[in-house]
This record gives structure tokens, C-alpha cells and sequence, in this order.
């Protein structure tokens, strides 16, 4: 019986070396791109990950089944998926094992893992092992174990997952030839991939290589910029912001109303909450041996980022996002960063950062009785307007139970008004 943690105080099937071997690794979906590319390189090494990209009411009745309404409704569609995955007869249950962000923070995210168990519990499926992916030692398994230089190559993998989808957002909705910004897309991914690779070290002048090729496959796709669209951000609980399946479509729809989507990149969550071990130590006087180690992360990811940024801004085709450093200080005078529950500064940071860039609509996503995000989203709209009056912000709820077509409607009433 493996008790390293509180979390093993029960017995627990573990990921073992023996199941590398044959096991297949279900990962729900949230961002396509970035989990996609990861999902690649994770193969590199071994691990055969599979990106959930199922959609349909099916994925809404498992979770219903599995997970009560009242729980957190992005725990409902991620176990929902997993659970629909595991029936759908396409795998061997006793082949398989699923992998679940664990964050560790006051957010019920941190609890998915432990829901998970409970509905394989329930199926009577309680053999198949579950990996928590964290970075604070909450639970271990043998037989996956992410090294220094794997976490490099994801870290890499991030940040040019990132600039793929900005580029992408920013050609989609102008693009002369329908589907040719998603064939660039899978020519960036496959090139992406055939670089990362687990016998060889990849040096930087390489990932310098790899972005600057994004911006030239991009740059090639015909795009028509005489007919101007309205730019509208998407904010909101990190899961029902980016994933298609938990804000039904939401970026499908807003080109289908012919406005142009602008979201802010996965890194810029992942630097969110490296400087948070920073603020722990700042305002509540945490490890300082761990606030430094983290402050170090942060800075070489800033450093990169602004890497992919000067090459945005020499290359000249495309808007260039702002320095993460930059989004943080717009926080100041708006909310204190010690409120960090969820999505915490980073949402109304972001509110402000897309308003000063021109983005004055923003559409704020948040799973229904999300109580941080309420405050943080929701709850700050009104102070974001009282500085930046000329802002256009509506929050939408998502729930099993929310009507697609009344989000649709509320989003087409504040486009309405828009610019």
C-alpha cells in the first residue's frame, strides 16, 4: 500500500513502468492545440496520450450520471467525457488509464481527481488508474514521471501552442479560403512534432526557428481585412474559456456573428500562478527557498514569451499580446493580488489588458456557482467600467441546465452595442 500522502491514505490502483508499455492515457480536452502538441510530445517518451476530442448531450448525461449538479460544472464535462470515452466500447478497460490536472489550490478543481475515483468507483471500474498531474507532490505514480527536460519541451510546446492559436484567431475569421487557417494549423503541428523528440536536446536557436516558421505558414494563408469585424475577448473560469465543449462553441458562434475571437494564451495562466508562490511569500511569508525557485521559472518563461513577442512585432503581420509583466501591473488599482482563488487577479487583469489593446467587447465565461469566479469575474465588471467606461462586458453562465440559445442571445444583446 503506497501512503506517501494523505491522499493515499486508501488503497489506489497506480500508473506503473510495466504499463507504459500498452496502457493508452485518456486526457480530457481543454485546449486542442497546446494538449495536442503536448500529447505528441509525451508519446516521444513513451507515453501513449490520447486527446479527448468528443463532443454531444452524451458527454452532459455521464457527467449528470457521475458527478453531482451542484459540484462544479467543469467537473461534470471532464468526467462526463472520461466516463463516455471508457463505454463507447473503443478501448480496453483494463488497458487504460486517465490523467487529471490536481492543482493543489482552495479552487474544487483540485477535488476532479478524487470525483473521478468515485464515478470509476461507482461503474464498478475502480481498477483503472487515475494520474495526478501536479507540481506540489499531492500524489505519485511510479510509472509516470515528468523530467527536467520534458518539462522544458512542454514548457516549449506551450509557448508555441500559444502563438499558434494567436495567429490562428487572428487569420480565421478573415480567411479567403474556408478551412485554410486549420490546414496551417496541422502543417505547424506536424513540424512542431518531428522537432521534439526525447534521444536529442533541443536548443533554444531551434524554438526560435519553430516560431518564426508559425508566423510564415500564417502569413501565407490568403485572408480578405476589407470587411472590418468586431474583435470580442473571452475571459472566464480557465476550462469554460477555452474548451469548445464547455462554452458550446462559443468562439464557432462568435464568427458565425462575424466578430473576431481574441483570447489570452494558456502561458499566461501558467505565469499566473508561478508568481502566486512569489506573492504567498510576499504577503504571507511562505517558503522563501520555494518563492525564489519559483520566481526563476517565472522569469525564464517572461523571458521567452518576450522572445515571441519582438518576433511578432518585427515580422509584422500580426497583433502581438502584451508582456505578462505588463498585464500584471495593470492589475494594480483594480484588485489586490492576493486574491488568487481561481482565476483570481488574473481575470479582471485581463478585462483591463484587453480594453487598453483595443478589445473593448469581452464576453466573461463562468461555470454557474463558480463562487471565485463570480467575484472575481462577475464582481468586478463594475469597478473595470467605473475606470474604462467605454467597456462593453457581459457574463454568461454555463451549466447542464443553462439554455445554449438564451448564451447566444445574451452574447448577440451586447454585441448589439458593440463597436
Amino acid at each position: 500500500m503506497h501512503n506517501n500522502t494523505t491522499a493515499d491514505a486508501y488503497e489506489r490502483p497506480q500508473f506503473t513502468e510495466e504499463m507504459r508499455k500498452d496502457y493508452t492515457i485518456l486526457v480530457p480536452n481543454m485546449l486542442p492545440v497546446q494538449l495536442g502538441l503536448v500529447c505528441r510530445l509525451m508519446r516521444n517518451y513513451g507515453y501513449n496520450l490520447e486527446l479527448l476530442n468528443t463532443e454531444g448531450p452524451n458527454i452532459v448525461e455521464e457527467g449528470l450520471k457521475n458527478v453531482h449538479n451542484d459540484t462544479c460544472y467543469p467537473a461534470l464535462l471532464v468526467i462526463g467525457q472520461l466516463m463516455d470515452a471508457i463505454h463507447s466500447g473503443k478501448y480496453d478497460v483494463h488497458k487504460l488509464a486517465l490523467i487529471m490536472p490536481q492543482t493543489g489550490g482552495g479552487c474544487r478543481a483540485s477535488n476532479y481527481i478524487h470525483l473521478l475515483r468515485k464515478a470509476l468507483e461507482k461503474n464498478n471500474l475502480s481498477f483503472i488508474p487515475v494520474i495526478s498531474l501536479n507540481f506540489s507532490g499531492l500524489e505519485e505514480n511510479p510509472g509516470f514521471k515528468l523530467t527536467k527536460r520534458m518539462l522544458i519541451q512542454v514548457a516549449y510546446a506551450l509557448l508555441i501552442g500559444d502563438l499558434i492559436t494567436n495567429v490562428a484567431n487572428q487569420c480565421r475569421p478573415y480567411e479567403v479560403v474556408p478551412g485554410s487557417t486549420d490546414k496551417a494549423i496541422v502543417i505547424c503541428m506536424k513540424a512542431v512534432t518531428a522537432r521534439f523528440q526525447a534521444h536529442r536536446v533541443i536548443h533554444y536557436s531551434e524554438i526560435r526557428h519553430l516560431y518564426q516558421y508559425v508566423l510564415n505558414v500564417f502569413g501565407r494563408v490568403r485572408l480578405d481585412k476589407s470587411v472590418p469585424k468586431k474583435k470580442v475577448g473571452i475571459l472566464g473560469e480557465i476550462y469554460v474559456q477555452f474548451s469548445p465543449l464547455g462554452n458550446n462553441n462559443l468562439e464557432r458562434f462568435l464568427l458565425s456573428e462575424g466578430c473576431e475571437p481574441v483570447l489570452p494564451g494558456l502561458m499566461d495562466f501558467c505565469l499566473y500562478s508561478l508568481y502566486n508562490a512569489v506573492i504567498d511569500h510576499q504577503l504571507y511569508g511562505r517558503n522563501a527557498k520555494n518563492a525564489a525557485v519559483y520566481k526563476l521559472v517565472y522569469q525564464f518563461v517572461l523571458s521567452k514569451q518576450a522572445d515571441i513577442i519582438k518576433l511578432m512585432q518585427k515580422d509584422g503581420r500580426f497583433r502581438a499580446p502584451l508582456p505578462f509583466e505588463q498585464v500584471r501591473l495593470k492589475a494594480q488599482g483594480i484588485i489586490g493580488e492576493g486574491v488568487k482563488m481561481g482565476e483570481g487577479w488574473l481575470l479582471p487583469t485581463g478585462m483591463v489588458e484587453m480594453i487598453t489593446e483595443g478589445v473593448r467587447n469581452i464576453v466573461v465565461t463562468q461555470p454557474f456557482g463558480c463562487l471565485p469566479n463570480h467575484i472575481v469575474g462577475k464582481g468586478m465588471i463594475r469597478k473595470v467600467r467605473e475606470i474604462y467606461p467605454e467597456a462593453n462586458i457581459v457574463a454568461v453562465d454555463y451549466d447542464p441546465g443553462a439554455s445554449k440559445i438564451n448564451q447566444e442571445n445574451r452574447i448577440k444583446l451586447m454585441l448589439s452595442s458593440a463597436e
